[in-house]
């Protein structure tokens, strides 16, 4: 077993991967941004090592500085968590050519599975079919023009080194492939530090199905059941269950064997899921995901199985304990995922901001996965997601309950969330008879009148003389006691980032307004108009970037352009105005 792993990741699964650390015995090793520099992962942690910049690319996504923090730390292992670095085969490389340990496939397998284009046929040589798509990276719109006309619309534009949704634009129509393939360019390379995407179709009422698998090096490959993941919005995940309900066991065994056959099929070892479209009892191959996903608790709820434990034992050369038959699933498991977001009735706006209060809901069968504790920050610059309530019952009418029950309890303030959102999605019956699908809530949901505030409970604190300050020397971190003046403890954190002011409003501007608002802190990474242009209610101003999800800010009046306040690149806040339409 190794002795000390380098987290390469923050927030809850830097946290979830530290404590499984901790209870095999090994050595834990955080690395941090300058807005991490106090977060729940680098408190945790054994040893903690500084990466610089405020932004994934300058930090989480920085390299060189992940390597500087390896050599320092002396750690003989690292675990990518998801997301960032996890699926990028020239990082595993750069890791294993120094003789360290990547907690993940070989390089060679995220090559062919991370590539969604190679995985695709890799996948169809053994057997596994999926949805009509692209053979070749998209060189330009017109060839996601052309497939959509040979095949159908709408289409799918998707990164082809990525997944969990970012960068995947839905495409209805063709003039709006070249917008589509830009934008889904754009969030790629923010996400995953590369911006190639592909096309395929576009399935009109599908499940996203999903099969967790462990292949050690010794040959052995398992399938661990099954998730549904079909409660989504803008292709990303809100609600997960294991196991697929409603699905006959036939097509549950042959969706297994299928994923432990793709997963065989590129020499793969470690965790990692075959997600699958499954429609009228027809799945199709969608893609592998070559790391530990998100709804991961899901799946050890109902099996027993630590995932992140196994996957520390197979990278340190251990067999898997168990063979396909000893997998029993037992009852129903559900996984809602709290994001930093407010439903909005329907258009989930992201809301960073400080989380002035959390408290987590208890009981039997629950258990709250989380990154954060009263008193941290929500960040822009990083995913939106505050933490993830996981369930058991018996069986999925008990979990259900449970899920409602739980959330009933969980008490998150200074920031919006989606939590109304997910009670109206457990509360409905279209849900509990599980007739929804991947477009469900955002086709047939009702959401009017749905929404949350970043409400706030101010807590008055006795003045403290004592302070845990954390201080760094030569970029390793380290806590230690100092009794400081009592105005010392009051002042600010110093904020980074460019900001470019853009006017001020209280509010996003109300219907009908001349002033062109954004909802919330981002940064504008397009303008669509210019000064002079005329413009309708509905057309889209600009495009904000915000926790890495790309949202249009449109006009809520006709008329012409007379000002554009801001410029791509630049940082606005909630309210800003950035242009005016008369």
């Amino acid at each position: 077993m190794f002795a000390k792993v380098l987290i390469a990741n923050r927030g809850e699964i830097a946290v979830r991967v530290i404590r499984a650390c901790r209870e095999l015995g090994i050595g834990s090793v955080a690395v941090y941004s300058e807005l991490d520099r106090h977060a729940l992962h680098v408190r945790l942690a054994d040893e903690a090592y500084a990466l610089g910049g405020h932004t994934a690319a300058e930090s989480y996504l920085n390299t060189d500085a992940i390597l500087d923090a390896i050599e320092k730390s002396g750690a003989d292992a690292v675990h990518p968590g998801y997301g960032f670095f996890s699926e990028n085969a020239d990082f595993a490389r750069a890791i294993t050519e120094r003789g360290v340990t990547f907690i993940g496939p070989p390089p060679a397998a995220i090559e062919v599975m991370g590539d969604k284009i190679s995985a695709r046929d890799a996948a169809e040589k053994v057997g596994v079919h999926g949805v009509p798509g692209s053979a070749a990276l998209l060189a330009d719109a017109s060839e996601v023009v052309a497939f959509g006309d040979a095949n159908g619309w709408p289409v799918a534009i998707k990164a082809a080194y990525g997944g969990g949704g970012r960068g995947m634009k839905v495409v209805p129509r063709a003039d709006e492939a070249a917008d589509a393939l830009a934008s889904a360019q754009r969030e790629a390379l923010a996400y995953f530090g590369r911006n190639e995407c592909y096309v395929e179709r576009y399935l009109t009422k599908p499940r996203h199905i999903e099969v967790q698998i462990l292949a050690d090096t010794h040959g052995n490959a398992v399938y661990l059941g099954t998730r549904d993941c079909s409660a989504q919005r803008r292709h990303q995940k809100l609600i997960e269950e294991a196991p697929a309900a409603g699905i006959p066991d036939d097509i549950i065994r042959q969706m297994g064997e299928a994923a432990v056959a793709v997963a065989k099929g590129c020499d793969y070892t470690n965790a990692g899921t075959v997600e699958f479209l499954y429609e009228d009892e027809g799945f199709y191959y969608l893609e592998m995901n070559t790391r530990l996903q998100v709804e991961h608790p899901a799946t050890e709820l109902v099996t027993g199985v630590d995932l992140v434990e196994q996957q520390l034992r197979i990278a340190s050369g251990e067999p898997l304990p168990f063979t396909q038959d000893a997998i029993e699933i037992r009852g129903h498991s559900i996984e809602i995922r709290i994001n930093a977001e407010d439903p909005a009735g329907g258009a989930f706006l992201p809301s960073p901001g400080p989380i002035t209060a959390l408290a987590p809901p208890d009981g039997f069968g629950t258990r709250w996965d989380t990154g954060y504790e009263a008193g941290d920050e929500i960040s822009q610059y990083y995913d939106n997601l505050v933490g993830k309530l996981i369930v058991w019952g018996r069986d999925r009418d008990v979990a259900i309950n449970r899920a409602l029950r739980a959330l009933g309890e969980l008490k998150i303030e200074g920031i919006a969330t989606t939590i109304p959102a997910d009670v109206a999605i457990l509360e409905h019956t279209d849900f509990r008879a599980n007739q929804h699908s991947t477009k469900w809530v955002e086709e047939v949901l009702d959401l009017s009148g749905v929404s949350t505030t970043a409400t706030t409970t101010v807590d008055v604190e006795d003045p403290k003389i004592k302070r845990e300050v954390d201080v760094e020397v030569n970029g390793k971190r380290f806590s230690v006691a100092m009794w400081v003046p009592e105005a010392a403890a009051a002042a600010p954190a110093a904020s980074g980032g460019r900001r470019r002011s853009a006017g001020s409003s209280s509010s996003g501007g109300a219907s009908g307004s001349g002033d062109v608002t954004v909802p919330m802190q981002g940064t504008i990474v397009k303008v669509n108009v210019a000064v002079g242009d005329t413009v309708e209610i509905g057309d889209a101003i600009v495009v904000l970037e915000a926790m890495k999800m790309e949202n249009n800010v449109t006009a809520e009046k006709a008329g012409t352009v007379t000002e554009i306040r801001v410029a791509e690149g630049d940082s606005v806040g909630g309210g800003d105005v950035v242009a005016v339409i008369a």
